[in-house]
C-alpha cells in the first residue's frame, strides 16, 4: 500500500468549487485555502477563471477550468471557444468533458474530432478529458481512453461530480491500465477524506479533483455529498 503523509497530498489536489450559485467571496476563499495548504490548481467554472487568476497572480497555484460543463454535449466549437477563452483569462489547465452521446452511439470519429478541437486550442495548456465513468459501460470506458491515449492528451479524468456517480477505485484502474504510465489519471466525485485519496493514487490517479481537500490533507474525514 502506498504510504503518503496526508500533507504531502496537496500536489495531487484539484481545489474544486464547481456550484453555479458559487458567488466571488467563495471563489476567493477557494483561493486563500489552495495558497495556505499548497494544492496544485483551483478547479472553476470558465466564467469564474478572470477573478481567480487575479486572486492567485504570481502564486504558484494554477488555475483550472472547466469546459462542455458537465454535460460534454455541446458543439465541439463551442467547446474550443471556451477552452481558448479561458486560457487567454488565465487558466493554465482545461477539463472537458467529451461527448458522452456520441460516445454511447459508437460514433468514435465524433468523440475523437471533438476532443482534438480542443486540444488544438489548449495548445501547451494541459488538458483533461472527463468520460463521466458511472454513465459508461466498461467497453465504452476503453474506448474513449484509447482515444485520449492516440491524441497524447495530459490526463483522462473520471467525473463531473455532477452525474449518479463519482470515481470508483476499478474505473481509476482501468483508466491507469488503458492510458499506460505516460498519461495522467484524474479521479474526481466522492473523494472526500485521506484514506479515499489514497486509495485512488494505489489505483492508479496521479491527480484528484475535490471540495474537500483541506480535510485530506489533514488526515480527516469530510462528510456530505459534492464534488
Amino acid at each position: 500500500m502506498t504510504q503518503i503523509a496526508p500533507a504531502e497530498l496537496a500536489q495531487y489536489i484539484d481545489h474544486t468549487l464547481l456550484a453555479a450559485d458559487a458567488s466571488r467571496e467563495q471563489i476567493a476563499t477557494l483561493c486563500r485555502e489552495a495558497q495556505a495548504h499548497g494544492f496544485y490548481s483551483v478547479c472553476v467554472n470558465s466564467g469564474q477563471v478572470p477573478y481567480a487568476a487575479q486572486l492567485l497572480a504570481g502564486e504558484p497555484v494554477k488555475v483550472c477550468a472547466v469546459v462542455g460543463f458537465p454535460l460534454g454535449a455541446g458543439l465541439s466549437d463551442t467547446k474550443a471557444f471556451e477552452a481558448r477563452q479561458a486560457i487567454a483569462a488565465g487558466a493554465g489547465e482545461i477539463d472537458m468533458v467529451l461527448n458522452i452521446g456520441a460516445l454511447k452511439d459508437g460514433l468514435l470519429d465524433q468523440v475523437r474530432d471533438d476532443i482534438a478541437a480542443v486540444k488544438e486550442a489548449c495548445g501547451a495548456v494541459p488538458l483533461k478529458v472527463i468520460l463521466e465513468t458511472c454513465l459508461l459501460n466498461d467497453e465504452e470506458k476503453v474506448r474513449a481512453c484509447e482515444i485520449c491515449r492516440e491524441l497524447n492528451v495530459a490526463f483522462v479524468k473520471t467525473s463531473t461530480g455532477f452525474s449518479r456517480s463519482g470515481a470508483t477505485l476499478e474505473d481509476v484502474s482501468l483508466m491507469r491500465k488503458v492510458v499506460g504510465a505516460s498519461i495522467g489519471v484524474k479521479a474526481s466525485g466522492g473523494v472526500r477524506d485521506y484514506a479515499t485519496a489514497l486509495a485512488m493514487i494505489e489505483a492508479g490517479a496521479t491527480r484528484l479533483g475535490t471540495s474537500s481537500g483541506i480535510a485530506i490533507v489533514s488526515g480527516a474525514s469530510a462528510s456530505g455529498s459534492g464534488y
